[in-house]
């Protein structure tokens, strides 16, 4: 079978960013003379700053700023030379105050990210495995996954899941000399904590564990010394840690240090540590300004600095609490978010808190969830009292409007971020729509679901009936299906929605590519449900093509898409499902935007293929409308081999022959791991045997005429007048010998011309194929939401080995 083409994750959130930055709140450009770092010059307007990761404000320290007015004086703008050979005159300094501050062996880095690719591959030994939290900050997780080159193993646990920690350093204790468990002291997003006391612990309990903290969010505004979140929690570094802090953000300067008291680690990381011998070293103006913060730090006066910023996030804390608003993470760092759900919400609360006069940040995908957008606040010592009173009395108020513009409501935010609400849930009724909602195809009328859904695939009304037969009562729970159809229509009983809705198992692979599936295959040979979730689903795993009928025309559009929205999330509670995924839309679909700013991400599915066969009365008549290059092909790749085949067209097979078409099923799945499903069960092919509207396309062994070598599962969709090519059916070892998969689908083509069809749904994958027979190919995609983004992420770990 032909390779199955994947999204392109760069592309879903170049989609997500570009709706935020089209709606005014990514990408923007600061205004101004000046900064002060209380207020912030944006569309001509100073507004007060509420996103700065400056929480101490030493940025605007008269102390860093003369000492790198002077550094620049004495030193120039740079000192062009690698810090293998010779480091800058102020780097002593700036190496002492800091190993001073930390009571440990520093390695001053460019910045984080370039520290990490620098510190990472060098700490990590080929015998050695890597564990990420999958909520630890890109750059780590960016510098592990080099280690995939050298067959170091890198796996990933969900966000501060210990049980899973410890079953994943369990699995590695008998072949890894070491276990690196890499998180961050503080998250930037939610601001909560890594649980770096429970950490040690374990690392106690197994010494193969070493821990790698990334501490720039924690840095400074806590702990002895300002050293962070983490050494206030361990008070002392052990041997089986690294650690790494900032000279940026809280610390007002540039730079990144690593802290490592392991003599023999430390020597190996500071001799050569990649891009900290080759990248050049920081500016003098830098150098200087840390140093002089660094002098802060040391003195009793970062005390109370700590102390004045501790007030004003107890003050905003205090705040909060007395309201609704949903703050994420209660804590003490100065990080907050606050839920908006869907992001539609997130840019309109944004813009109005930007005209009220107050600058957050936006917190997005792939940082958290698509549904789960929310803006963060962080406080600095810059915000005054006044302001930070005047904040929040503009999120009560704003809110509940960005809310109401955008037709949610808060006890939808509160559930999209599983948070507990005293508020209840809001039901608006629209009165001039009607909602029909059923679990079964039989209590919806027959033309009017062939009219709006039907329309294609296996998706018209004898087909949903046929598929839920099929998939109800099995002994496995994965061929168990839940089916749901909606109709929304006006007050004139008018359709103005239509909807084809299930929810089954699906592997959480399915969509990825073939290298992540071997992988959790190889798992799944032990545990065969792992890594699988409860998926809600416009159609279900069987069927291909239009599952959504929406009135583009009619006034109520908008109503009954949101009416669609609600429905969906009622239905994926009661489900149970972790995912929901609209699926099989155009590129340029209408419903784009409206999907996006509901919280969907777009991913690119594989490419769907369609034969329109017009007024052909005949195959010749057929293939003399292709191109001169796809008639050669016919001459010699198909019709060359047609006559030594014994081909036929059953309606009905026996016991033999449905054990040998479900192994030739089973043999295309299993080599197609690009769209990894469960194997369907024998029934659905009895159902097919014992179903008018099904037949099979049968290849014979030309010398042994009872040996099936190639099936083709096709259902007759009569209303929509389109052959159905559902399933195929392969004998690999006579593939090549009889070109058996061209000439399934050549038969195919013969077959519907002869029934008198106009159209064959020929499905996806192959197209390089189906296009040579004339098949019209369309690239499709699926509008996906999450719960989380672990599932996102891992499947990404995984792809890139």
């Amino acid at each position: 079978m032909a390779k199955i083409k994947h999204n392109n994750f760069l592309d879903t959130v170049n989609d997500v960013f570009t709706d935020a930055i089209d709606e005014g709140v990514l990408h923007l450009y600061a205004e101004g003379e000046s900064f002060s770092g209380r207020t912030i010059g944006l569309n001509n307007r100073d507004l007060f700053h509420f996103g700065t990761t400056g929480y101490l404000g030493l940025e605007q320290d008269s102390r860093l700023k003369e000492a790198a007015i002077s550094a620049i004086q004495r030193y120039g703008t740079q000192f062009p030379l690698s810090k293998s050979y010779i480091s800058n005159p102020l780097y002593r300094q700036l190496e002492e105050k800091v190993t001073e501050m930390y009571q440990n062996p520093v390695v001053i880095t460019k910045n984080s990210t370039l520290g990490h690719m620098g510190v990472i591959p060098s700490a990590v030994d080929d015998r050695d495995a890597i564990i990420l939290d999958h909520q630890v900050h890109w750059s780590v997780q960016s510098a592990a996954k080099i280690l995939k080159t050298r067959s170091v193993p890198v796996a990933m646990v969900r966000h501060n899941d210990l049980n899973m920690l410890e079953d994943k350093i369990k699995y590695y204790a008998n072949s890894k000399q070491r276990i690196w468990y890499m998180a961050d002291g503080i998250y930037s997003m939610y601001g909560d904590f890594a649980p770096i006391k429970d950490l040690t612990y374990l690392a106690q309990k197994y010494p193969q564990l070493f821990l790698y903290f990334d501490d720039v969010h924690g840095m400074s505004w806590i702990g002895k010394n300002g050293t962070g979140y983490v050494m206030s929690e361990i008070n002392e570094l052990t041997e089986n840690m690294l650690l790494f802090g900032t000279l940026s953000k809280t610390f007002g300067a540039s730079g990144s240090v690593l802290v490592c008291c392991n003599k023999k680690m430390y020597h190996k990381i500071k001799t050569f540590g990649g891009p900290l011998t080759f990248s050049a070293q920081l500016e003098p103006a830098s150098v200087a300004a840390a140093t002089a913060s660094a002098e802060i730090h040391l003195n009793p006066e970062i005390y109370s600095l700590q102390n004045d910023l501790k007030q004003r996030i107890q003050y905003f804390n205090a705040l909060v609490q007395q309201t609704n608003l949903p703050l994420i993470d209660k804590n003490n760092s100065p990080v907050f978010f606050i839920g908006t759900g869907m992001p539609k919400t997130g840019y309109n609360f944004v813009n109005r808190l930007m005209k009220e006069g107050f600058y957050v940040n936006l917190g997005l995908f792939p940082a958290v969830p698509v549904k789960n957008t929310g803006v963060r606040i962080t406080i600095s010592r810059h915000n005054q009292h006044q302001e930070i009173k005047a904040l929040v009395d503009a999120m009560v108020y704003h809110l509940p409007k960005a809310i109401e513009d955008t037709h949610t409501n808060m006890s939808r935010v509160y559930q999209a971020f599983n948070l507990e609400t005293k508020i209840k849930p809001v039901n608006r009724s629209e009165d001039n729509l009607t909602v029909q909602l059923e679990n079964s195809i039989t209590k919806i009328d027959k033309e009017t679901w062939n009219r709006l859904v039907g329309t294609s695939g296996v998706q018209d009304w004898d087909g949903l009936l046929f598929l839920e037969n099929t998939f109800s009562d099995n002994p496995l729970r994965e061929n168990n299906w839940n089916f749901w159809y909606l109709i929304i229509t006006d007050q004139q009983k008018t359709p103005v929605l239509a909807a084809a809705i299930s929810a089954s198992l699906w592997k959480d692979d399915m969509l990825a590519n073939s290298t992540a599936s071997e992988i959790i295959e190889a798992e799944r040979k032990l545990d065969p449900y792992h890594m699988t979730s409860n998926v809600l689903s416009l159609g279900c795993l069987f069927t291909e093509g239009n599952h959504l009928y929406v009135d583009d025309a009619h006034p109520l559009r908008t109503e009954a898409l949101n009416r669609f929205m609600l429905t969906l999330e009622h239905l994926e509670q009661s489900s149970n499902s972790k995912m929901v995924v609209l699926r099989d839309f155009k590129e340029n679909d209408k419903l784009h935007s409206y999907f996006q700013g509901q919280g969907f991400v777009r991913v690119q599915m594989p490419n769907s293929c369609k034969i329109d066969l017009g007024h052909n009365a005949s195959i010749e008549q057929y293939t003399a409308t292709l191109s001169s290059r796809s008639k050669k092909h016919l001459r010699k790749d198909i019709l060359a081999y047609e006559p030594s085949l014994d081909i036929s067209f059953l309606k009905k097979l026996d016991t033999n022959q449905l054990k040998q078409v479900k192994k030739l099923y089973d043999n295309v799945r299993k080599n197609n791991l690009g769209l990894n499903t469960f194997s369907y069960p024998v029934e659905l092919f009895e159902n097919m045997s014992e179903n008018p509207n099904w037949e099979f396309i049968i290849i014979r062994e030309p010398e042994n005429r009872t040996k099936i070598i190639g099936v083709m599962f096709c259902y007759k969709n009569n209303g929509s007048q389109t052959y159905v090519p559902s399933l195929v059916g392969i004998d690999y070892d006579n593939l090549e010998t009889y070109q058996t998969y061209r000439q399934l689908l050549y038969q195919t083509l013969k077959r519907a011309i002869q029934l008198k069809f106009q159209y064959i749904d020929l499905g996806m994958t192959a197209s390089f194929e189906k296009r040579k027979l004339g098949a019209v190919v369309e690239e499709k995609y699926a509008y996906i939401q999450t719960s989380d983004n672990y599932t996102l992420e891992l499947m990404g770990l995984l792809e890139s080995r």
